[in-house]
This record gives structure tokens, C-alpha cells and sequence, in this order.
């Protein structure tokens, strides 16, 4: 396992030992410049692996403990990819890595408050960076290992883990979001193209269609695909900020989904995502909106049948409408607080590479953020995974989202989609306003 990437990573450690044997020379020589290239490569490259650091090694008695949190799903990938790393380091140092189940959720909880808690490398959803960079949480990275992350991961990703022009995290993938899932024995790749032909193929078979409305993180549709947007704070660094909009196309577009869901009411389900993946077990369920982290189950279940692609359109006064949703990424960043910044950046490197990005695609069906593997025809050929990373062409940024974001706009989302209460397009624009008032606590 991770031949490539031992090759590769074997490489990259010559290359740095030979910056550091000159270093070397040039300080044993007695000449004067010694210093300032010592100081010049430090500044340069910053982080480098434990045994060529040529500002001293990390650990005492030459042995480094770290923990690494990582979620439940990727437990066994995760240390697969620890012990490759202790491998291939352990020529260089003793590194021993204790695999700590973790939610992404999680990290800016447990964090905030006290840093040294934490594990020295550390999952997260990006949605969360804000407040673990205020909190001091991260590390920031830099030098060739900030050119290593820019270089060498898509564009959305590596705004993800920026924060004020510095870069605070590794891209870990590129598919924390959601798309369209159907049985493609209900409904066609064709009908899958549009929101009314995935429910009226839902229909003709007696299926259902499921959407979690009352979930800020799917309702949040309703708002993005009329045409708002979130763009990161005030200046007091916690109110949401929103894009200018049109009233009378975001109410028009909101008024359009619920016209439609009511037309099939029969078929359209408000409820959890998890009813997408068990309806297609019994048979109940035709299509649904569900997210990446289950597309191994709709795999399992629908077999050949399993169907993936991005939000359909949906028909908005005679004019087709792109669905836009929130496109996240999952990042891997270092404690603020750890004893081994070294080896804690170079393990958030090795843990992103293009290998392991390939790898966890393989076994977990994560996607990938890294642009090699992106173009690979690993996920090309993968229905689900191309399918994603499609969807963030479609998508709002899950960055800097305020904690007042959510509840207004799944309350929002049960409204549109309460279809026993009137609902008028005033009524409407009144919900906006004042979802968006609530978001931003006025």
C-alpha cells in the first residue's frame, strides 16, 4: 500500500536533506553567512520533517507521541496511513500515533475553550475554521508547505481553509455536500436532469422523493438558488453577512418549489436524509437528496440501478432554474498547542497527499480535493464521486457561517413545505426578510 507515495515522499526528504546538509556545511565552515542561511531556510521552508529540521530535532529522548483525530468511517483507513507514515520516518525518528475517533463537527467544541485537550493533527469541516483560527487553535501554515497546499489542491478547497489571506489547513477532500441520488429503475438519467421529472418518474411508479427541508443545511437551497448568497461577517466578526439580492426572484423561486412539492405532495417527503438510503431498501423510495457520506450505502443497496448527479433545475416561471446549495471540504489542520509542530505538519501533508487522497476515494469514496486525483480516471469513472464534485460548480462556499445561520433557515425550509397552511407570494417575502433577520440576530 502507498508504494507511489512512499517514492514520492522519499524524494521530497532527499531533497530537503540536501538543503540541510549545506546548511550544515556552511555553519561547521566557521563562515560568517552560516546564520543568516540557516535563518533564510527556516523562513523559506518553515516546517520540515523531524530529522532534517535544521532548527534541532523534535521529542525528547528522540521519541514524538501524537494523537490524530479522525471520524468513525475512517478509522482503519486512517491508521493504515498513520503507519505508513511511521515507516517511512523511522529511520529518521521514533513516531507513534495513537488514532482517535473524532467527528469533523467536533473539533471547534473541544477546542475553543483549551487547545492543549485536542490531538496534535486533526479533522475538520470547513464550515468551522473561523472560529477555530479566532480561538488560536491552528497553526498557521506556511512557506513551501502553504505553495504545497495551493499548488496541489482545487481552488474551492484552498479557500476553504483560508482565513484572511493565510492558510490554516491541509484539504483533506472536496465532497462535503450533497446531490441527487435515484434508482434508475424509477427514474431515468434524463428525468434526473430536472427537479419535475424526478418526481413525476417518482409518481408513475408509486415512489417517493426525499428532501430534509426542515435541516437549515439542505432548506438553505431554497434561499441560494433565488439568488442570496452568505458573504462571510460584519465586521464584528459573528453577524452574517448576505449578497444583494432581488426580492421578486428569490420569492418567485421559493413560490415555485412549494407549487411544485404541493402538485406532488403524494410523492414528496420532508424527512431525514437517512430515509433516502433505507427507502431504497424497501422499495419505498424513487429519488432523494442525500449527502457524499452515504453514497457507499446507496452503492451497496441500489447496485447497478444506483444513480448520481447534480441538483436537478427546477422550472421557475418558464425558465429553468439551476438548484444551488452549500458546498463544504474537509480539512486537516495542526494544534496551536501541540509539542511536535514538525511532524504534526509534515503528518497533515503526508495524510493529504495525492496517495492517501486516492486511497480513502478507493475505500471510503471520499472525494478528492487534490487536482490529480479530481482528473483521475479513478473518479471519472465513478458515477457518485464525479457527480459531487460537479455539484461544486453549483454550489455557496461553507465558509464563514454564523451559528445563528441554521435554526431560521430550517424554519424557513418547514414553512415552504408546510402545504396545510396558506402561503401567498407576500407571505413569502415576508419569511425572507425575516429569516434573514433572525440569521443575523436583528
Amino acid at each position: 500500500m502507498f508504494a507511489k507515495g512512499k517514492k514520492v515522499f522519499a524524494v521530497f526528504l532527499s531533497a530537503v536533506m540536501l538543503v540541510s546538509a549545506f546548511t550544515a556545511c556552511s555553519e561547521s565552515s566557521g563562515n560568517s553567512s552560516s546564520s543568516d542561511n540557516t535563518s533564510s531556510f527556516a523562513e523559506t521552508y518553515v516546517y520540515n520533517s523531524v530529522s532534517v529540521n535544521p532548527l534541532g530535532r523534535e521529542g525528547e529522548d528522540g521519541t514524538i507521541n501524537l494523537k490524530v483525530w479522525g471520524p468513525d468511517a475512517a478509522q482503519e483507513s486512517l491508521r493504515e496511513q498513520c503507519d505508513e507514515f511511521c515507516q517511512i520516518m523511522k529511520e529518521y525518528g521514533d513516531i507513534k500515533i495513537e488514532v482517535i475517533p473524532q467527528g469533523e463537527a467536533d473539533p471547534a467544541a473541544h477546542l475553543l475553550t483549551d487547545t492543549t485537550v485536542g490531538a496534535d493533527v486533526f479533522g475538520f469541516a470547513c464550515d468551522s475554521i473561523d472560529k477555530l483560527v479566532s480561538a488560536g487553535a491552528l497553526l498557521e501554515i506556511t512557506g513551501m508547505d502553504k505553495d504545497f497546499i495551493v499548488e496541489n489542491n482545487i481552488e474551492g478547497s484552498v479557500q476553504a481553509a483560508t482565513v484572511n489571506d493565510k492558510i490554516f489547513a491541509f484539504p483533506e477532500t472536496g465532497d462535503n455536500s450533497y446531490c441527487l441520488i435515484y434508482d434508475k429503475s424509477v427514474v431515468s438519467d434524463e428525468q434526473a436532469k430536472t427537479l419535475e421529472g424526478v418526481l413525476e418518474a417518482c409518481k408513475a411508479q408509486n415512489k417517493k422523493f426525499v428532501m430534509d427541508a426542515q435541516d437549515g443545511y439542505y432548506a438553505c437551497m431554497f434561499l441560494f438558488t433565488g439568488g442570496l448568497t452568505i458573504d462571510g461577517f460584519e465586521s464584528d466578526g459573528f453577524t452574517q453577512k448576505f449578497s444583494n439580492y432581488n426580492m421578486k426572484t428569490a420569492t418567485d423561486t421559493i413560490m415555485a418549489f412549494r407549487n411544485l412539492f404541493i402538485k406532488y405532495r403524494d410523492v414528496f417527503v420532508n424527512g431525514e436524509v437517512t430515509k433516502v438510503v433505507d427507502g431504497f431498501k424497501s422499495g419505498n423510495v424513487g429519488a432523494g437528496i442525500d449527502g457524499s457520506w452515504n453514497f457507499s450505502y446507496a452503492k451497496e443497496t441500489l447496485g447497478s440501478n444506483a444513480g448520481f448527479a447534480v441538483l436537478p433545475t427546477i422550472d421557475v416561471k418558464g425558465t429553468p432554474k439551476q438548484i444551488i446549495n452549500m458546498f463544504g471540504y474537509k480539512l486537516i489542520g495542526v494544534n496551536s498547542s501541540t509539542k511536535y509542530p514538525n511532524t504534526s505538519i509534515e503528518l497533515a501533508k503526508f495524510l493529504t497527499s495525492e496517495e492517501c487522497q486516492k486511497d480513502r476515494a478507493m475505500e471510503l469514496n471520499w472525494g478528492p480535493s487534490n487536482k490529480k486525483v479530481a482528473e483521475s480516471t479513478l473518479i471519472k469513472s465513478d458515477a457518485a464521486l464525479s457527480a459531487i464534485l460537479a455539484q461544486s460548480e453549483n454550489s455557496v462556499l461553507q465558509v464563514s457561517v454564523s451559528q445563528n445561520f441554521w435554526q431560521p433557515v430550517a424554519t424557513m425550509g418547514n414553512i415552504v413545505v408546510d402545504f396545510d397552511s396558506e402561503f401567498t407570494e407576500k407571505d413569502c417575502q415576508e419569511l425572507i426578510r425575516q429569516t434573514i433577520a433572525n440569521v443575523r440576530g436583528e
